[in-house]
C-alpha cells in the first residue's frame, strides 16, 4: 500500500505539472485530475484504516441509542463520554433505520468526509480568487487542483478518514464555513458552524473568529448589521436546544472526557501541550512554510488604489449579493479584493487559533496529532488562494510584480505537489504516524479479543475497569466497563485527582464500582507477567492465561473474594488456557 500511495502521488503530480495552463481552461480535464486526486486521497486512507479508541466509545453509545438504551456508554448510567454529539447521532441512524453496523457505517461516512475535503478546498481557492478578482480578468481554477493535491496528502487527515472517528467531518465544517462566508452567506455560516461545535469542542475556536470576521466586516462596511445578527441566529438554532438537552439528560454542560482534561492545573496542560505542537510543527514544515509566507506577502502586498478601476460595481452584483448595500461607481472591484484578503486573514488565524486550542488542552494522546487535523488543508487553501489573490489587480490586468514570480508558469503546480509528496513521505516515515498507527491498530485489536473473552465468559453485567474502554467494549457485549481514566465515569472526571493529563480516582474504582475483574492496558505480552499493578494490590490476584496456540500471554486481575470463581468462569474459553503463577 505504501508504494501504491507514492505511485498515485507521483502520477498525479505528473499530470498537475505538465497539463498546469490547459486545467485552466479544460473543464473535462480538470474534472479527470481531480478525480485522480480523490483516488490518491482514498489510497491514502487506506494505508492508515485504524480505528480510534475514542471512536469505538462513540459506536457504544451509537449502539446504546440504536438498540434504544438512549446515549449512554453503560445502560442506566447517563454520562456524556464523547464531545461529538453530531457524529454520535450521523452514525447511529442507519443502525437505527436499517439496522446497519455501526462501525462499518462510521468508515464509510468518515472516507466520503475526507473525500469532501480534497473537493472543497478546490472549490474555496477557486471561491476566493474569482471573489478577488475584477470582471474581465482570466479565471484561473489551476490553482484550486493544487490546493485539492496538498490536502489529499495531509497526513493527519488521511490517519482519521478511515478511523470512525469525528475529525474528518469537522474539518470539512470548517472548511465550509469558510466556503459560505466567501459566497456571503452568513446565515449558512451559522448553521454550520453550529454543526461544527456539535462535532468537536475546537469548533468554539471557528465560531468566535467567524462571529468575530462579521463584526468587523460590517464596521467596515462590507456586510450589514443583518450578517452577523443572521450568522448568531443560524448557530443558536442548533445550539440552544443541545444544550438544554445536555443539561436536562446529563446534568452537566461540560462533556466528561473535557471535564477530565481540563480539571488538572493550567501550567501542566500547557507544558504538555507545546511538545505535541512542536511535534506537529516538525512533521509538518512544509505547510507552515508555505502559510508563512503566503501571510507574510499577504500583509505586504496592499490592494490596487481605487483610483485605477473604472467598471462600475453593476457587474458585481451577482457576486456581493444583499449581504451589504453596494459600494460606490469604481470602488466595487476594490471592495471584494480587499473583503477576499480579510478572508484569507481570517482562515490564517481560524489555524493559528486551533494551534492555541492544543497547546493550552494539553494535546492528546493519540497518533498523528488529531486536534490539529484541520491545519494542513487551511494553510494549503489560504496558501494558494492568496497566491491568486496578489496575482491580479482590481483592474483586471496581470499585475507587473508577478511575473517575478513567474506567474503562468509550473512553479505553483511543481511547489504543491513538492510539497504534497514531503507530506505523503512524512506520512509513511514519520514515527508518529504509519509505525505508530500500526501499533495502535494491533493494540486495539488485541483488547478487542480480550473484551470478547471476558464478555463471553464472565456473569452478565459484570464491571470491569480498564484504561481503554472503547476497544475492550468493542466485542463484549454489555459487559459494563469502568473508565479509570474518567472519560466515561463522572465521578472519576469532575472529582478525580487530576495529574499527568488524566483523571484518576483508583480509592472509587476498587471500593465503590468494585470491578469483578480489572484489566491492565497491555494486551498481549510475550511472557508469563505475575505482578499486580499496585493500585489493584491487596482487593484483587493476578490471573495469567496462555493464548492458545500461541507465545502470547494474557494477565487480568480477578477481585481476590471471586477470584476462583472468576477463573473457572474465563478458562472455559477455547481461546486462552489459565496458567498459575509460579509459588
Amino acid at each position: 500500500m505504501v508504494y501504491a500511495v507514492v505511485v498515485a502521488w507521483f502520477v498525479v503530480a505528473a499530470i498537475v505539472v505538465l497539463t498546469w495552463r490547459r486545467l485552466d481552461t479544460d473543464r473535462g480535464w480538470r474534472g479527470f485530475v481531480l478525480t485522480l486526486t480523490l483516488g490518491l486521497s482514498l489510497l491514502h486512507q487506506l494505508l492508515f484504516a485504524t480505528v480510534t479508541e475514542d471512536a469505538l466509545v462513540t459506536f457504544r453509545y451509537a449502539q446504546n441509542i440504536a438498540d434504544g438504551n438512549g446515549p449512554v456508554f453503560n445502560p442506566g448510567e447517563r454520562v456524556e463520554g464523547y464531545t461529538n454529539f453530531l457524529w454520535l447521532v450521523l452514525i447511529a441512524l442507519p443502525r437505527a433505520a436499517f439496522g446497519a453496523d455501526v462501525r462499518t457505517a462510521a468508515v464509510v461516512f468518515g472516507v466520503a468526509a475526507t473525500l469532501a475535503c480534497v473537493l472543497i478546498s478546490c472549490f474555496l481557492v477557486n471561491r476566493i480568487v474569482v471573489a478577488a478578482a475584477p470582471v474581465g480578468a482570466e479565471p484561473r481554477p489551476a490553482i484550486g487542483v493544487a490546493a485539492a493535491v496538498l490536502t489529499a496528502s495531509a497526513g493527519g487527515l488521511a490517519v482519521y478518514g478511515g478511523s470512525g472517528s469525528e475529525v474528518p467531518l469537522f474539518v470539512l465544517l470548517v472548511l465550509a464555513v469558510g466556503y459560505s462566508l466567501a459566497a456571503r452567506r452568513p446565515v449558512v455560516a451559522g448553521v454550520l458552524v453550529a454543526f461544527a461545535v456539535m462535532t468537536s469542542p475546537e469548533g468554539l475556536v471557528v465560531a468566535a473568529l467567524a462571529g468575530l470576521w462579521l463584526v468587523g466586516a460590517a464596521r467596515k462596511r462590507r456586510h450589514t448589521w443583518w450578517a452577523p445578527v443572521g450568522y448568531l441566529l443560524g448557530a443558536l438554532v442548533f445550539l440552544i436546544p443541545r444544550l438544554a438537552w445536555r443539561a436536562t439528560f446529563y446534568q452537566h454542560f461540560l462533556p466528561a472526557p473535557l471535564a477530565a482534561k481540563l480539571g488538572g492545573p493550567f501550567g501542566s496542560r500547557v507544558a504538555a501541550g507545546w511538545p505535541y505542537l512542536s511535534g506537529f510543527a516538525l512533521a509538518h514544515q512544509g505547510f507552515l512554510l508555505l502559510g508563512l509566507v503566503a501571510a507574510v506577502a499577504l500583509l505586504l502586498r496592499r490592494p490596487e488604489p481605487a483610483s485605477r478601476v473604472t467598471e462600475p460595481p453593476a457587474r458585481r452584483e451577482g457576486t456581493v449579493g444583499a449581504a451589504a448595500p453596494p459600494p460606490a461607481r469604481g470602488d466595487a472591484p476594490v471592495a471584494m479584493a480587499t473583503e477576499a484578503r480579510a478572508l484569507l486573514g481570517l482562515l490564517f488565524a481560524t489555524a493559528v487559533g486551533l494551534a492555541a486550542a492544543a497547546v493550552l488542552i494539553g494535546g492528546d494522546p493519540g497518533p498523528s496529532w488529531r486536534l490539529l487535523a484541520p491545519l494542513p488543508p487551511l494553510l494549503a487553501v489560504a496558501a494558494l488562494a492568496t497566491y491568486g489573490v496578489l496575482t491580479v489587480d482590481v483592474a483586471g490586468k496581470p499585475s507587473p510584480r508577478p511575473k517575478a514570480w513567474p506567474a503562468g508558469t509550473r512553479l505553483v503546480p511543481v511547489t504543491a505537489c513538492g510539497l504534497a509528496g514531503i507530506a505523503v513521505l512524512v506520512s509513511v516515515f514519520s514515527p508518529e504516524m504509519l509505525d505508530r498507527v500500526r501499533d495502535w491498530r494491533a493494540h486495539g485489536t488485541e483488547l478487542a479479543e480480550i473484551g470478547g473473552w471476558l464478555g463471553g465468559y464472565l456473569p452478565p453485567g459484570s464491571v470491569v475497569s480498564a484504561a481503554a474502554p472503547g476497544a475492550l467494549a468493542a466485542q463484549s457485549g454489555q459487559l459494563l466497563i469502568v473508565d479509570v481514566f474518567g472519560r466515561t465515569d463522572d465521578h472519576i472526571a469532575r472529582d478525580g485527582r487530576h495529574d499527568g493529563g488524566v483523571a484518576t480516582d483508583y480509592d472509587y474504582v476498587v471500593n465503590g464500582r468494585r470491578p469483578a475483574v480489572a484489566v491492565p492496558d497491555v494486551g498481549f505480552g510475550d511472557r508469563q507477567h505475575c505482578a499486580i499493578d499496585p493500585v489493584y494490590a491487596g482487593r484483587y490476584q493476578v490471573a495469567t492465561f496462555r493464548r492458545v496456540g500461541t507465545p502470547y500471554w494474557v494477565s487480568v486481575y480477578p477481585r481476590a473474594e471471586e477470584a476462583k470463581s472468576l477463573v473457572a468462569d474465563l478458562d472455559k474459553g477455547p481461546d486462552f488456557r489459565y496458567v498459575p503463577c509460579p509459588s
